[in-house]
């Protein structure tokens, strides 16, 4: 079963490209909301692709990351960085690691944007929900993400990911449900 939204609204986007199933993105996403969650920043690193990009924008939805501050604004070796960063156990914000949970939910496949190397990549949207829990506090969060994903030898690859959080205008006490 494929779900398609009206694309009406979000410029640049074509229509969904075909042998996308709705089931098996969700899938994609399920899995690597399970890996941030377990802390398998090996295996959450792994579903990036070489030109990745993960933005979580502060103080609106669409401001310009290159003018405005981002929470976070990675491409792959930034991503790289932090992922070995937090590996190393260093990371004293998370020492010891939160627990995390996300729900994600309203999945929607968008449709197909074009990609620098002369192809089409899928572009979904999803709500969620984070239940972070530290020693002394629990934390709710959620938001809306963009995803846009790409078959990379027959898997399933991220290729670009904007969290939008609920709240991105206020102060944020920790940013280890991001990772």
């Amino acid at each position: 079963m494929t779900t398609i939204a009206d694309t009406g609204n979000l410029p640049g986007l074509e229509a969904v490209p075909e042998g996308w199933d709705y089931g098996e993105v969700s899938q994609f996403l399920f899995k690597e909301a399970r890996l941030a969650d377990e802390n398998d920043y090996s295996g959450w690193e792994a579903l990036w692709t070489d030109d990745a990009l993960y933005w979580v924008p502060a103080g609106g939805a669409d401001v310009d990351p290159q003018t405005n501050v981002a929470f976070i604004y990675d491409n792959r070796n930034r991503i790289a960085t932090r992922m070995k960063q937090v590996s190393t156990g260093k990371r004293h914000a998370q020492s010891p690691p939160s627990d995390l949970r996300r729900i994600i939910g309203n999945v929607e496949l968008l449709g197909g944007r074009p990609n620098d190397d002369g192809g089409v990549d899928l572009e979904v949207g999803a709500n969620f929900l984070a239940l972070e829990s530290r020693a002394r506090t629990n934390q709710l969060w959620g938001g809306r993400t963009t995803y846009r994903i790409r078959r990379v030898d027959d898997e399933i690859r991220l290729v670009y990911k904007k969290v939008v959080l609920v709240d991105n205008e206020k102060a944020i006490p920790t940013m280890a449900f991001l990772i």
